[in-house]
């Protein structure tokens, strides 16, 4: 029969125990395969309840190359490679990075156009005290960054939609602290971006610019989504990375399907173009209800 001492260690030994955590405080539990369902709901509501909370209408989601800095880091990359060369002339791995890093300056203009577009979205959207057409990019660096940057400019808040990833994803520091969000689930993520959008913006990037965009142009063209504006940032790099055109040739998409999106070169053509939309939307919706 164990003494009282014996009981009492007993108790803590039960009290340590991994079963006797609280569920939703066990991160063990939490972690495992069998609760993906109810990790993956949490992260779906968590944003609704937050978005609710700060009274976010809508937004404008901006997609694009974390690789595109703003051109006063792009100078100085292909500088310091140009000195690297310099010194080993005949290195061709120096030489190869060179060739980008000059890719990357040419199109580091596109920064400064995300940036501005950032600007005069969150202008209009947030000035009046509402919060609509809110930015919202992936939170990361490069054309993200700019997006979150011309709102902070204006003091306006923008959201990043942040996604855990092996190697190491940092928020940028424009994103509105409150409106910073981390995300495990890429589904859940892409979710979120187009639950509340009114527009799309993507300008030039890789692999994620592209899956992102070819998702949207999917729920539009499916009628999973409310139409809304898709406009592909530089013209000449979209056209020459997809031949939309060759698609309508091949009879894999509709000639319809090419006004799905539009081009556009500059912010404020990208910006006139959403409010064009709405604007037509809403005179649409008048002669309708006459």
């Amino acid at each position: 029969m164990p003494n009282k001492n014996d009981r009492e260690k007993m108790v803590e030994k039960l009290k340590r125990s991994p079963a006797y955590r609280i569920a939703y405080y066990d991160n063990d539990f939490m972690d495992a395969e069998s609760c993906r369902p109810v990790r993956l709901q949490l992260e779906l509501l968590k944003p609704e309840l937050l978005f609710a909370e700060l009274g976010i209408l809508s937004t404008i989601v901006v997609f694009g190359g974390t690789r595109i800095v703003e051109p006063s880091i792009a100078k100085a990359n292909v500088a310091r490679l140009e000195k690297r060369l310099a010194a080993k002339p005949d290195d061709a791995q120096i030489k190869t990075d060179l060739r980008r890093a000059k890719a990357v300056l040419a199109k580091s203009w596109y920064y400064d156009e995300a940036r501005e577009f950032g600007r005069l979205v969150s202008v209009e959207g947030q000035m009046s005290g509402n919060h609509n057409f809110v930015v919202v990019t992936g939170g990361g660096p490069g054309i993200m960054e700019a997006a979150n940057r011309g709102a902070y400019d204006v003091g306006a808040k923008s959201i990043g939609l942040n996604i855990t990833l092996p190697m190491e994803q940092r928020p940028n520091p424009y994103i509105s602290p409150e409106l910073c969000l981390q995300f495990h689930y890429f589904a859940i993520r892409k979710m979120h971006f187009m639950l509340r959008a009114k527009a799309l913006v993507a300008f030039p990037g890789g692999y994620g610019t592209m899956d992102e965009v070819f998702e949207a142009l999917t729920l539009v063209q499916t009628h999973k989504v409310k139409p809304l504006p898709i406009v592909l940032f530089g013209e000449k790099y979209w056209k020459k990375l997809i031949d939309f055109d060759y698609l309508v040739e091949e009879g894999t998409i509709g000639e319809k399907d090419l006004e799905l999106f539009v081009y556009a070169d500059t912010a404020k053509d990208a910006w006139e173009y959403i409010r064009y939309f709405y604007q037509s939307e809403l005179n649409n919706n008048r002669r309708q209800n006459i």
